[in-house]
């Protein structure tokens, strides 16, 4: 007797997506942009080529699929507030429990922070697509995060006059506890995190601001 043939389930343009984007968070990640070919995302998502280009539009596409619209969404001080946190009052808005926050959420999404290092250490290149993404991060990151009502010890001023060299170390001590926890044997990535943020935000003059 011939098996019946199984019907093809058609997938909306959303799930595609979401698809074509789990499966390329774990390429990327562990392959590199270069060393991931369209073929390969393809191959592992079931579709043709001129199929997974009507998604992503060029190779270009996926690492905005992957790092705008996935990476860079996800975690903000938008989804702090809406927490409901210490910390995360509209009214009194605390930027290292802001940091505390991200960092419990980048520890649930381990394969889009190796994705993130690996474009990072790749994007050194001028030619890389990524290249003027990474060279300009640190003023993005400070531009984002100086949209929000941070309060801070008063001893330190305005957030403009003060706030900047610090908001350049925690990116800087970020990455580095996010290598070591990819590395074996891992930290903890929450805990090593706190050992940094007793030296940024210094008692007795972040206490209460925390």
């Amino acid at each position: 007797m011939v098996a019946a043939k199984q019907k093809r389930v058609r997938k909306s343009p959303e799930e595609r997506r979401n698809e074509i984007a789990q499966v390329a968070v774990r390429l990327v990640g562990e392959k590199g942009y270069y060393g991931t070919s369209l073929k390969d995302v393809a191959d592992a998502v079931d579709m043709s080529q001129p199929g997974l280009l009507h998604y992503i539009g060029n190779k270009e596409g996926l690492l905005s699929m992957l790092i705008t619209d996935s990476y860079d969404t996800y975690g903000t001080p938008d989804d702090f507030m809406a927490s409901g946190l210490p910390g995360s009052d509209p009214e009194r808005l605390l930027f290292p429990s802001y940091l505390r926050y991200l960092v419990r959420y980048n520890a649930q999404r381990r394969e889009m922070v190796r994705l993130y290092m690996n474009l990072e250490s790749e994007a050194f290149s001028p030619e890389h697509p990524l290249f003027e993404y990474f060279e300009n991060r640190p003023e993005a990151v400070w531009d984002h995060y100086s949209r929000y009502p941070w309060v801070i010890p008063p001893q330190l001023g305005s957030w403009e006059d003060s706030m900047k060299p610090i908001v350049r170390l925690c990116i800087e001590a970020m990455d580095g506890v996010q290598l070591r926890w990819m590395r074996q044997p891992p930290v903890d990535l929450y805990d090593e995190w706190l050992n940094f943020e007793a030296m940024i935000f210094p008692s007795p003059l972040w206490d209460n601001y925390r």
